[in-house]
């Protein structure tokens, strides 16, 4: 595991880690206190009203209206469903005192579509879209769980080549996700040049995409048992050209932002999670390796031959938002890594499985053989059957763990469908890190957890 240290002070070969952290932080800021010359007259016994009173204002008590007595409320506020710093469309009632955050209650369910009964309607394979629509800054990372569910309950085996270009998918979908996330925390604490460099880079991303399947963000490119269609010829020279210049984007964008004080004192010593309460709160993904926990899928239970390639895990130190943005900085060099050693070892052969219950025909089978005609209406028309059973699946998506349980019934259509969505349970942590923060903090609290709305409503 590769371990992130700053700051640290070599004493006595041992390490002391500590923050940098300004003392001009508001929480331990001046509050306001009339003057001890004004307070000195209100000092002993005093009858009202005074001379001094009747300047102000004055009481008129009769018996029958009462004097008022005054009490200070905190303010409610809404933070959304409409605000362009959340990111999607959540509301946030805040507790406020003063600018100070006392209580943070997310309220989420305005983008539900019902993902999961739809599912349970459709053929297995046209279920597959959907799982795009959730994270929809990773779709591909996505239809890689469902792929491995359907192919769990089937017992097929995905051939070599279909698991190397899965793996390069999900990894250029990593990529696409940290950038937008990093460049939109840059772009929530004032900085707004790093998000045209990664809007650029990501265009260049889904250009990659579109050149797979013919669709830049809703791929639907995977398939149970590989991948739709073989990668087109000369992608690999491009994508290795592309990969290859993103490492000096990162480098700018880390030299303009990672350094820069006034970021620094947005991010560092906020929003921090011991590792104790992340694995009280469920918090998987950056979120959790954030504040020094070693959980990461691809390692520990590695699938579709993630064991093959030489990557290591990104580990925190203090679990603050600082920490989260310089792990995802790492992350993205880490996945940057990988795609160099599919490019390299990209194996030679079939990218999805030789069974003709399951996998489509190409079109010029279907259009030569007779039975490939019928295999190709049979899939379009009812599906394939699954045999009876259920599966807990989970893989490693750019926010986090990504899990589906699926039933099957020996129909062409699952019995029950329920997703694991990484933001759903990382959005429940803003009512834990929320109070004691500022207002404007919140902003950057909920960027640096990083939710899309799509997996978390469903």
């Amino acid at each position: 595991m590769l371990h992130i240290h700053r700051n640290c002070n070599f004493i006595n070969k041992s390490v002391k880690q500590f923050r940098q952290l300004s003392i001009h932080v508001p929480l331990c800021g001046h509050r306001w206190y009339p003057d001890k010359e004004y307070v000195k007259q209100f000092f002993g016994s005093v009858m009202y009203p005074t001379p001094e009173t009747d300047k102000y204002f004055r009481i008129i008590y009769h018996s029958q209206v009462r004097p008022v007595e005054r009490k200070l409320k905190n303010m409610f506020i809404n933070f959304g469903p409409q605000h362009p710093a959340a990111h999607g469309v959540l509301r946030l009632i805040l507790e406020l005192d003063g600018e100070t955050v006392v209580r943070a209650d997310p309220h989420v369910g305005f983008l539900h579509r019902a993902t999961e009964k739809l599912m349970e309607h459709k053929h297995y394979n046209q279920s597959l879209p959907f799982m795009d629509r959730l994270d929809y800054v990773s779709t591909l990372a996505n239809e890689q769980c469902f792929c491995i569910a359907v192919e769990k309950l089937l017992n097929i085996e995905v051939p070599p080549r279909g698991k190397a270009i899965r793996i390069l998918c999900a990894e250029l979908s990593r990529v696409a996700n940290h950038m937008l996330n990093l460049s939109g925390t840059i772009l929530d604490a004032g900085g707004i040049t790093p998000f045209f460099w990664m809007c650029e880079e990501r265009e260049k991303l889904y250009e990659m995409f579109e050149r797979l399947c013919g669709a830049r963000v809703h791929c639907c490119y995977l398939r149970p048992g590989g991948v739709a269609q073989d990668i087109p010829i000369g992608y690999l020279d491009d994508v290795y050209e592309l990969v290859n210049k993103l490492g000096d984007r990162l480098d700018e964008t880390e030299d303009i932002a990672t350094t820069n004080r006034l970021f620094y004192a947005r991010t560092a010593g906020l929003g921090i999670v011991t590792a104790h309460e992340a694995m009280s709160l469920g918090f998987t993904g950056p979120m959790i390796r954030g504040s020094g926990v070693k959980w990461d899928i691809r390692i520990c239970h590695p699938y579709d031959g993630y064991d093959l390639y030489d990557f290591e895990g990104v580990v925190g130190t203090f679990g603050d938002m600082y920490d989260r943005y310089l792990l995802r900085f790492e992350e993205t060099r880490q996945s940057i890594r990988i795609i160099n050693q599919v490019l390299d070892s990209m194996p030679e052969g079939e990218f999805k499985t030789d069974d003709s219950k399951v996998s489509m025909p190409s079109r010029k089978e279907m259009k030569t053989s007779m039975e490939s005609l019928i295999h190709h209406f049979k899939l379009c028309s009812e599906g394939y059957p699954v045999p009876p059973g259920f599966t807990y699946t989970a893989t490693e998506a750019p926010k986090g763990e990504l899990g589906i349980y699926m039933v099957a019934d020996g129909t062409s259509k699952p019995y029950r469908v329920h997703l694991r969505p990484c933001s759903f349970t990382h959005i429940l942590g803003v009512s834990v890190l929320g109070p004691r923060l500022m207002l404007a903090d919140i902003t950057m609290l909920i960027a640096s957890i990083d939710v899309v709305f799509g997996d978390v409503d469903r």
